[in-house]
């Protein structure tokens, strides 16, 4: 049996577990671990296993903020790379650009790309670009004096800055981008390198004045600065999918589910805080165990319990003491033995039985211990968790 004659809860120590794993070596060369349980009975499909196998997360879910969809390959590149807090939300239903299948969103717009780019099929495109002055307007005889001096400030912008203006050293408010030929500085800069190459882009203008507003365009975004916003990011996607004639009217739900990230958590085992007591069920001729919540199994798995000389007791305990980590060791039928942080320990009776996690072995179904119960460690921590003390313990052949 395992007697507990030591709760510190030191780190794990490389002496302790170098002994713990040399009496282990020295137990497998036993005749006592080669005794096996018989295989335990097919347990009945319990709610949780039924849903798991029927489970599947949604590959198109509804955003009732712009009233869009987002579906397959689109729903992954957004949810993967930051969803709503990195590209807002989408402002279009998909639809035909040049040849690719795009959609809109508050701040980019996603086209699928079949032949893949950089092992992505989804590519963020230079959306940036579609504000060049020969896209932005087009001059007629009616154009009124004030409109073509924006314009022309605008083109100027677009314009790669002098040598002079490039040969700049670079400051921390001040950088010449080779790339593109064009430069960033002051609250622009801050903004860019807190947003990201990876995002944003390298500048493609520099900054302009439009009324009150200075803007500079970037491959895939506009930054705007006023005296009340200061250096902010533009809602670009709603812009050019309005002036590109996007379908952006509101589409019918129907049964697509609203997006929630839990939808994309598959089901595993969960305990009713309101619902009844839970208890475990301990077969010792299947060294297996079932973790009930009333008559509902919760969870199951293969155990391994005392070996002869060891043998876990049966009958009915109930847990009387628990430690998230701590040392077990002890001295019984002339066999001495240290373990040390045995994690999610629940002792169940006065003499050292606890059932706890294992990370010193997988051989769950064996019978290999020294009276405890040896559990899976994700298992162990979720019966930690859900187990006060006072919960029953029925131990049987």
């Amino acid at each position: 049996m395992m007697r507990r004659e030591s709760t510190r809860r030191n780190g794990r120590r490389g002496v302790g577990v170098l002994a713990a794993l040399i009496l282990l070596i020295a137990l497998a060369g036993s005749p006592f671990l080669a005794l096996t349980a018989s295989a335990a009975p097919a347990p009945a499909t319990t709610d949780i296993e039924s849903s798991q196998q029927a489970w599947s997360p949604p590959r198109t879910v509804f955003i009732p903020e712009s009233g869009q969809m987002i579906d397959g390959v689109f729903l992954d590149y957004w949810r993967y790379n930051g969803g709503f807090s990195s590209y807002g939300n989408p402002i279009s239903s998909e639809f035909d650009r040049n040849g690719r299948v795009a959609q809109y969103y508050e701040y980019a717009r996603f086209e699928y790309v079949p032949e893949g780019v950089d092992g992505s099929v989804v590519v963020v495109a230079n959306i940036g670009y579609d504000l060049r002055p020969s896209s932005v307007m087009r001059l007629t005889n009616g154009t009124s004096s004030a409109a073509v001096e924006d314009f022309a400030r605008i083109t100027r912008a677009w314009l790669p800055v002098s040598k002079d203006v490039a040969a700049k050293p670079a400051t921390d408010s001040f950088v010449y981008v080779p790339e593109t030929g064009h430069t960033v500085a002051n609250g622009f800069k801050s903004l860019w390198e807190q947003i990201g190459v990876s995002y944003i882009g390298n500048p493609i203008s520099e900054e302009y004045v439009v009324g009150d507003v200075t803007y500079q365009v970037f491959e895939r975004g506009q930054f705007s600065w006023t005296q009340e916003t200061g250096p902010v990011l533009v809602p670009l996607g709603r812009e050019l999918a309005d002036r590109q004639a996007a379908p952006t009217q509101a589409v019918d739900q129907g049964s697509v589910p609203v997006y929630d990230e839990a939808l994309f958590i598959p089901p595993g085992p969960y305990v009713d805080p309101n619902g009844p007591a839970t208890w475990f069920d301990i077969d010792l001729s299947a060294q297996y165990m079932t973790f009930f919540q009333g008559d509902r199994a919760v969870v199951s798995t293969y155990v391994s319990t005392g070996r002869p000389g060891f043998e876990t007791p049966t009958g009915t305990f109930y847990i009387n003491s628990k430690y998230v980590s701590h040392d077990m060791e002890g001295t019984a039928s002339g066999e001495t033995w240290f373990v040390p942080d045995v994690p999610w320990s629940m002792y169940f009776t006065n003499y050292g039985h606890a059932i706890h996690g294992t990370y010193w072995h997988n051989n769950f179904g064996a019978v290999m211990s020294h009276g405890c119960v040896n559990l899976p460690l994700d298992i162990a921590e979720f019966v930690f968790a859900n187990s006060p003390i006072g919960t029953r313990v029925y131990v049987h052949y």
